[in-house]
């Protein structure tokens, strides 16, 4: 099954964070916080403009994204977990 957002929506796979800290402290699954790191699966057609035009995502596919820990809505499909949240609600692109 696929999904695909609609219109200025976009839907977020989050990277699993270390589980290790730089001075090598093992963090256990209960302190953990939500991921703020992603990548896009799919994205809608655009935003609609308020003159009726449609503004292309910023985002694309397979792009590297921060966002906020709580934004979005988190759903389940097929065993994986996704997060549909607006384009607004990402913060940035991280590019390597």
């Amino acid at each position: 099954m696929k999904i695909r957002p609609l219109h200025d929506r976009v839907v977020v796979v989050r990277r699993e964070e270390e589980k290790t800290s730089p001075g090598g402290i093992v963090i256990p699954d209960t302190a953990k916080e939500k991921p703020i790191k992603g990548e896009v699966v799919a994205v809608g057609t655009g935003k609609v403009l308020e003159n009726g035009q449609v503004r292309a995502l910023e985002v694309k596919a397979g792009d590297a994204v921060l966002f906020g820990k709580y934004s979005g809505t988190e759903i389940k499909i097929e065993g994986t977990e996704y997060l549909i949240l607006r384009e607004d609600d990402i913060m940035g692109v991280l590019e390597s």
